[in-house]
This record gives structure tokens, C-alpha cells and sequence, in this order.
């Protein structure tokens, strides 16, 4: 596959203006698109589920990644808002395993975060 852009600018209610470049661009396996996030959008499914977000514009979840609708979890950037991919990803594993044991499943599925948990450089280092 190959892939390319052009444009670049930003097009009504801050989405970014892209379209594919003629003759695409270098050959490519994977594509990932880095664009930031500006916060969860109005959507008719969140509020045909009953989901409110919070003063950021997100969606809370308690500590087993359910939101406030029974059997509809969140992670990722829909609760923690722009972030780097690791953490994406690492919610969505967890997620994923809170899933898992809600729908009955067996066995135990790995977990590596809880929706508490915080980058490195948000804790107190300084030592005494």
C-alpha cells in the first residue's frame, strides 16, 4: 500500500482537512495518524446511552472502567483525553480484561493499569 496526504488545514469545528495525495506517497504496512484530541465530541450515541462527560469534556469511569451506565465502559483518550499511545493502549488492555470478567468470563486476563493510575512525571519525585 502506499499512503500520502495533502492539506493539513483545519476545516469547520477544528476536524483537520486532509485528502489523499495524488499518486499516494512511500509504500507503507502500517498508517498511524497523530492529530491530538481536543476532547470527546457531542455524539447522538452518548446521549442514546445516557453518557454525560465531565467539565473536560470526558467520560468517567469507576475503578473497574464501567462508566455510569451499567455494561458500557471507557478508556483511552474518551477518559483520559489527549495522551500518548502507550497509555491507550495499556487502558484498553485493562479495559478489555474488565470486560472479560464482567461478561463472566474465565480465567484472569492481564490488567496493567487502573483507571487511577498516572504518568510517572504527575507523581511527587523529590526526595527529602
Amino acid at each position: 500500500a502506499r499512503a500520502g496526504a495533502r492539506g493539513g488545514g483545519r476545516a469547520d469545528r477544528g476536524r483537520v482537512d486532509a485528502a489523499p495525495a495524488p499518486g499516494g506517497g512511500p509504500p507503507a504496512d502500517l498508517v498511524l495518524l497523530a492529530i491530538g484530541f481536543e476532547g470527546t465530541e457531542e455524539q447522538p450515541l452518548l446521549a442514546q446511552l445516557g453518557l454525560a462527560r465531565n467539565a473536560r469534556g470526558l467520560i468517567d469511569v469507576g475503578p473497574d472502567w464501567q462508566t455510569g451506565v451499567p455494561g458500557v465502559f471507557a478508556a483511552g483518550d474518551m477518559r483520559r483525553g489527549a495522551s500518548l499511545i502507550v497509555w491507550a493502549i495499556a487502558e484498553g488492555r485493562s479495559a478489555a480484561a474488565a470486560i472479560h470478567a464482567y461478561l463472566g468470563g474465565a480465567g484472569e486476563l492481564p490488567a496493567p493499569v487502573t483507571p487511577g493510575a498516572r504518568p510517572l512525571a504527575a507523581l511527587d519525585t523529590a526526595y527529602p
